[in-house]
């Protein structure tokens, strides 16, 4: 069960947020924020396992409110739920821990997919939003653009691992690695098939 909260300004957002998740057997509402100070209690009290937040918002924004839910719960995912597509606010929630970033004018559906996908460890982008612009470096030091299990991926890239032997010594299927590789060269702007290998081996990601 994913257990998740909601930070928006706007009650109307979360009123229709909760109306598409009602009949949702996966997803239960645990607690509802207007503003983040509010979000921080309801997290310390509920311990979501998804927090959707909102950036601009009353007493403390979502970037701040990320920050700090992170660093006591790093187990929490975080994703931005946002009116903005400027590269840097979109950097500024990746840099404070977010792994997911939708944006308002999407179809509640498309939220819908945003949750599941960050709640599975998983990095989410709005179709919208262009990936390439954003900044890898920033993010690969503070570990909130790569998922733990697309870094054990590369990792393995690096030792020139076939997708079969990654997905033989990681227990998974040779499908779900082929994923994990389209889903990296897209978050990391990289294009052709030996860039993935080139940015792993000169990121260094080798044990």
């Amino acid at each position: 069960m994913i257990r998740l909260a909601i930070a928006e300004d706007h009650q109307s957002l979360i009123d229709g947020i909760s109306l598409l998740l009602e009949y949702e057997e996966d997803i239960s509402i645990v607690g509802t924020a207007n503003d983040g100070e509010a979000l921080l209690k309801i997290v310390e009290k509920k311990r979501p396992t998804v927090v959707l937040t909102d950036i601009r918002m009353p007493k403390l924004d979502g970037i701040e409110a990320a920050k700090r839910i992170k660093k006591a719960h790093p187990e929490i995912k975080i994703l931005s739920f946002s009116m903005f597509e400027q590269t840097e606010a979109i950097q500024q929630m990746l840099d404070a821990g977010a792994t997911g970033y939708v944006l308002k004018n999407s179809s509640l559906k498309e939220v819908l997919k945003a949750i599941r996908t960050v709640a599975k460890g998983e990095i989410y982008f709005d179709a919208n939003i262009n990936t390439n612009v954003l900044n890898p470096e920033n993010n690969s030091k503070k570990k909130g653009l790569l998922t733990k299990r697309q870094i054990e991926i590369l990792q393995l890239i690096a030792l020139g691992k076939t997708s079969r032997e990654i997905a033989d010594e990681l227990f998974i299927g040779i499908h779900t690695v082929d994923t994990h590789r389209k889903n990296m060269a897209r978050i990391l702007g990289l294009q052709g098939k030996g860039e993935l290998m080139r940015y792993a081996l000169e990121k260094k990601y080798k044990f």
